[in-house]
């Protein structure tokens, strides 16, 4: 969703630095998220803008963006509100630590460095992930870390099939019935 205030902010033309112009935006459009089909969407104005939200301007600023606590506090309601619509399962940089801190599921992937930079090539981005991840680590608001009761796991050397077995394999240890390999 920061990346969808992001792909705004970038559409208006305005600084992402400049928190109170950013922030004043989302008073000037409408916003409307749900979940159709299984997966979450968010309409800005009515447009979807999941086609702008790899664009390298959107990559560039969401970490500006996302750091800024009146966005935040905007978003953070409607992150919640997915997980009342259906079960979910939600990635981010806070899911674990901030939008949902009481969830007794909680993990953190990571990859060796040059994994994650090889795989953000592979989607098309370009990023500086060293600096993103400063940048997202150091930020006042809701800093990335790694939550206590989350579950770690380096996925450098596992396919998404291998990520899948290790998260399924966790969740089967806490007590979870997860569905076979066949019925996923």
């Amino acid at each position: 969703m920061y990346r969808a205030v992001a792909w705004l902010a970038h559409l208006r033309k305005l600084n992402p630095s400049d928190n109170a112009a950013v922030s004043k935006q989302l008073g000037t459009v409408s916003f409307q998220f749900g979940i159709a089909n299984k997966e979450s969407f968010i309409l800005i104005d009515g447009e979807k803008p999941d086609q702008h939200l790899k664009e390298e301007v959107v990559n560039r600023t969401v970490s500006t963006i996302s750091a800024i606590p009146e966005i935040r506090a905007f978003l953070l309601p409607h992150l919640r509100g997915f997980a009342r619509l259906d079960n979910i399962v939600m990635e981010g940089r806070d899911i674990g630590s901030t939008v949902f801190p009481e969830t007794p599921f909680k993990f953190y992937i990571d990859a060796a460095p040059e994994v994650r930079a090889r795989r953000r090539a592979a989607q098309g981005l370009k990023d500086n992930l060293a600096h993103r991840d400063r940048a997202d680590s150091s930020r006042r608001s809701s800093p990335l870390v790694i939550a206590d009761d989350a579950e770690v796991i380096d996925s450098s050397s596992l396919s998404i099939a291998g990520v899948i077995d290790e998260v399924v394999a966790k969740l089967s240890q806490k007590g979870l019935a997860v569905a076979s390999r066949n019925d996923r």
